[in-house]
């Protein structure tokens, strides 16, 4: 099975519509399928740059992530 990327309405109603139409062929799934070259140079960037990074570059950048998520 090929994976999809794009959400579909949180909200019960929108969704229950979203559902009906598909069911019933007035709109498509309108979700594109992934493209995993993308995926895939993403993650070897991710890897690249945290190889590069010295230990105490991500405990900052840890930090700094931290204090902003908790934050009020």
């Amino acid at each position: 099975m090929e994976k999809l990327k794009g959400k579909r309405p949180r909200d019960t109603n929108q969704l229950g519509k979203r559902i009906v139409d598909i069911a019933t062929g007035q709109a498509d799934d309108a979700a594109e399928p992934v493209n995993q070259a993308k995926q895939d140079a993403g993650r070897k960037g991710g890897e690249a740059r945290a190889r590069s990074l010295s230990s105490a570059k991500r405990k900052q950048i840890a930090r700094e992530a931290a204090e902003t998520r908790w934050a009020s």
